[in-house]
């Protein structure tokens, strides 16, 4: 089943303002939790992460149908790089090297934000170029 466009780039929208809060604040629990949404949205899927049932339940409504679907592919894969980055931001808390911390939620934060400001999403460039670049199984 395809994506509304729209649904990754709100859950992007909304990513950039946590990660955002966690840099501002120097606290790990904004990223832990979007580590959990990230996790959702690699494992069950980008429409069933809490930001997708959050557009699905409340902002879709109140928009016109989609112009343009996605696979859901790409951008479930994005999530899964997010999550990554999540994670080791969450290392470099644990570990008092608030350097690690800061760099990789900063990662995570440039991508969600260009996803969120041009639509432009970063993990599932990523996830094309792997893609293209794997050998062929016959």
């Amino acid at each position: 089943m395809e994506l509304d466009t729209r649904g990754p780039r709100f859950g992007a929208a909304v990513t950039t303002v946590v990660l955002a809060a966690a840099l501002v604040t120097g606290s790990a629990a904004p990223l832990a939790w979007q580590a959990l949404c990230f996790a959702a949205g690699a494992l069950l899927g980008v429409g069933r992460s809490p930001y997708g049932l959050l557009f699905r339940a409340v902002v879709r409504p109140r928009l016109g149908p989609p112009t343009e679907l996605e696979p859901p592919g790409p951008p479930r894969f994005a999530q899964g790089v997010g999550l990554g980055f999540a994670l080791l931001g969450l290392v470099g808390h644990l570990a008092g090297a608030s350097w690690l911390a800061v760099a990789a939620t900063g990662c995570a934060l440039a991508a969600a934000f260009l996803n969120a400001a041009f639509g432009y999403c970063l993990g599932c460039q990523l996830y094309l170029l792997l893609r293209r670049a794997a050998p062929l199984s016959g």
